[in-house]
């Protein structure tokens, strides 16, 4: 069974050892962080600090990257708060999430008296966003950042509930600045709906909500259909909403804290720069819509969740590369297949996400894998992905290793390496091959310039396939019997195996 809050699933790390509860006081100015970042470097327990220092608020507590994935079998977690069984292969994991997410369970409303986000509620002069701990992430950031949470909107033409997430930067006790990309979602119905009515948009951000939130709201969840639903479906049974105190909006009940206010028509507030998940220092400092806190609701003692972004390029992972893998991978893979793509497995780039991914698909025919790319950049919009690399259906695109080998057995520098759209596409201004009058500084916060896409053909051509291939366990086995009797013997680290 799933676990039912943020706190349970901390609960559940703690039954299996899997946290560190830290109670030496520490400062949310970089020192958290910087703690975290080396948990996530090692492989180390999630940490948990108990006492932050400088904090008006009692008890608020810091939990460092708490999704991050172990290295080779990144899904681990995000399996045991949805309550599946342990043990899952790569496979079955995608394969029981893509199951559950062809049944979506509508939410359940609860009063506000039994809901736990609402044990305090604060509002007009007693909202202070700075009464919370909220983190310094790294040296040169713009800012304090809330940067793992659920934002909650509207549709102001339809019943579409928009669940998604996009940090947030505090910049006073009523102020903070959000940054909304256009292009996205909820970014598309501010600038291109609220705002053009010169209408402020109602907005909530769940921060500590039920994992199955936070899950459904990084997925690429369709235009028009409610994430609501779908988290239901991962966890395996309704989420618990509760209506704001501020406005209709309806926010997971559970959550730790919850931020009610409006995205104002016309007014900005610089945001950035980020050390963002390229792993570099994202800038320049840019303007973007201005949130106004109208209430903050939240438990006794809350936890703030934070990722530190970045710290996925590399040999290990943080809570946005896990998400990536764990969540977007499965989603994106069972949107492929219902539009009638014939693929095995869609996967981000384990350790970049949101910059390149794998697809593991039968290649039938001559123009079929344009089809699919052209699929994918058109539909689904791709402000961030700029490539994808395809592979044929018996390479697991999970080990990035067999990838690598077919794209360098495979995939041809002159015929199969194809750009697509040549500067026509949108393009987020994160990346930093991009230059500062490339990012631009335009009202809807989309790059000034353009951007191509590509995709690698690394599938193989069989009529020009040598007539066998060696077996690599045949190679590995001959090559220990060759070492055991010479006196040597080779170990294998079974946490490599594992992910196979």
């Amino acid at each position: 069974m799933s676990v039912e809050s943020f706190r349970d699933y901390l609960s559940l790390l703690d039954d299996i050892d899997e946290t560190t509860r830290v109670s030496k006081p520490i400062s949310w100015n970089l020192e958290a962080s910087a703690v975290t970042m080396m948990a996530d470097l090692t492989d180390a327990n999630i940490p948990v600090f108990e006492t932050v220092e400088d904090q008006k608020l009692a008890n608020a507590r810091l939990v460092g990257d708490p999704y991050r994935g172990e290295r080779y079998r990144p899904w681990d977690r995000v399996a045991a708060a949805l309550g599946l069984p342990t043990g899952l292969t790569g496979d079955e994991y995608y394969d029981t999430v893509m199951n559950r997410l062809r049944s979506p369970i509508p939410p359940t409303t609860i009063d506000r008296e039994s809901a736990p986000c609402k044990e305090v509620v604060r509002t007009d002069s007693e909202i202070n966003l700075f009464e919370f701990p909220w983190p310094y992430i790294h040296a040169g950031d713009g800012g304090r950042y809330s940067n793992l949470h659920t934002v909650i909107t509207t549709d102001p033409d339809s019943e579409w509930v928009d669940w998604s997430y996009h940090r947030t930067m505090i910049h006073s006790p009523t102020k903070a600045s959000v940054l909304l990309l256009a292009g996205e979602q909820t970014p598309n119905l501010y600038y291109y709906k609220y705002e053009r009515r010169d209408e402020p948009m109602p907005i909530a951000i769940a921060i500590g909500a039920d994992p199955a939130v936070y899950f459904s709201s990084v997925m690429w969840i369709p235009t028009g259909r409610n994430e609501a639903n779908f988290a239901g479906a991962l966890k395996g049974e309704p989420i618990e909403l509760v209506e704001c105190e501020t406005n209709n909006l309806l926010v997971p009940a559970s959550a730790e804290i919850v931020i009610e206010g409006t995205v104002q028509p016309g007014k900005r507030l610089d945001e950035g720069p980020f050390g963002d998940y390229f792993g570099y220092m994202h800038g320049p400092r840019r303007s973007m819509p201005a949130l106004e806190v109208d209430a903050i609701t939240h438990r006794k003692h809350p936890y703030i969740p934070f990722c530190v972004e970045g710290i996925g390029v590399g040999h290990t992972f943080n809570s946005s590369t896990t998400m990536e893998v764990s969540c977007v991978g499965p989603d994106a893979t069972l949107g492929l297949q219902t539009a009638g793509f014939d693929i095995e497995k869609c996967v981000p780039w384990r350790f970049t996400p949101r910059t390149a991914y794998t697809v593991s698909t039968k290649n039938p025919r001559p123009g079929y894998l344009h089809d699919l790319a052209n699929f994918i950049f058109t539909t689904w919009g791709m402000l961030h992905i700029d490539f994808f690399v395809f592979v044929d259906t018996d390479v697991d695109p999970l080990d990035q290793r067999a990838v690598l080998e077919a794209i360098a057995i495979n995939a041809d520098p002159d015929r199969d390496f194809h750009q697509f759209g040549v500067e026509t596409m949108p393009k987020v201004p994160l990346n930093i091959y991009q230059t500062p009058e490339e990012k631009g500084n335009i009202e809807t916060g989309t790059s000034k310039t353009k951007t191509a896409k590509a995709y690698i053909d690394a599938t193989s051509d069989t009529s020009q396939a040598p007539s066998a291939y060696l077996d690599d366990n045949e190679v590995v086995h001959e090559a220990r019997k060759t070492l055991e009797s010479a006196g040597l013997s080779i170990t294998t680290e079974s946490s490599q195996e594992n992910h196979q």
